[in-house]
């Protein structure tokens, strides 16, 4: 009995695999189709050959990148600074504005989107570029204050005034003393504000301009008229580059053997 149980749980497994690769595989299969459509036609690298062609998509790749990334830095910077101020209220206070920091991780992203679009549109900004890095940002610092916010908690708070009894000063100890105590908490912050700006779609639709595009909105704009197989290369090369970047960060060799660690 035991060993069908078994069986069945590593079948159910493997089904839920399925579901979940089975598209995957079959995008990237499909970046090396020599035609358009989906009858395959002979193997072929036509389509990344195009793909590093096209203006089009290079600019919207680049758009994506810097945007995430000036993005993701920013709002890092941002969360800890607030971080450090929310550490030093007490009480209801503290509780008040962490609850209000929760709110924009519960809402719609349509909500937010609209709701920027709109305080843009108030303030008479041009759209474009700006906007949607401000945007980004403003919906990465609540994240960055997730993360950051429980490694400040659980440091010992006579750590950094022992740095200042011991002749530190004040930004000395604060590079030297705080920051490596919540250094986890900020590299996992700046990690998923640069993942939710690389993978946003919605309020960058709400808040670019014309002639901006990232990948997202550039996929979204050819669906009327048909997403060309490079955007299949694209995809192919960013899937296989996140799992590279997975692979490196949790293996960590110890001396002649290999540990893997799995998040």
């Amino acid at each position: 009995m035991k060993k069908l149980k078994h069986m069945l749980g590593n079948a159910y497994l493997a089904l839920v695999f399925v579901f979940l690769y089975a598209p995957i595989v079959t995008l990237i299969v499909y970046s090396f189709n020599e035609g358009r459509g989906r009858k395959w036609q002979g193997f072929s690298g036509r389509w990344y050959e195009e793909l590093f062609h096209s203006a089009q998509i290079g600019d919207a790749v680049s758009n994506t990148l810097t945007i995430a990334l000036l993005s993701a830095l920013i709002a890092t910077v941002i969360g800890v600074i607030s971080c450090l101020g929310l550490q030093a209220l007490r009480g209801k206070a503290r509780n008040v504005y962490l609850a209000l920091n929760n709110i924009p991780l519960l809402n719609s992203d349509l909500v937010t989107g609209l709701s920027l679009m709109l305080a843009f549109i108030a303030v008479g900004v041009t759209f474009g570029y700006s906007t949607v890095l401000l945007a980004h940002i403003s919906f990465n610092v609540p994240y960055v204050i997730m993360n950051v916010m429980p490694r400040l908690r659980q440091m010992n708070q006579s750590t950094y005034e022992a740095a200042l009894d011991l002749g530190a000063r004040p930004v000395q100890a604060f590079f030297k003393v705080l920051v490596p105590e919540i250094m986890p908490g900020v590299i996992s912050g700046f990690l998923m504000a640069f993942t939710m700006s690389l993978d946003d779609f919605i309020i960058t639709h709400f808040t670019k301009g014309p002639g901006i595009n990232t990948i997202s909105t550039l996929i979204y704009s050819e669906i009327r008229r048909g997403i060309k197989p490079s955007m299949n290369a694209l995809s192919t090369i960013m899937f296989i580059s996140a799992i590279i970047l997975l692979v490196l960060t949790n293996i960590s060799p110890k001396g002649s053997k290999t540990e893997v660690k799995y998040i």
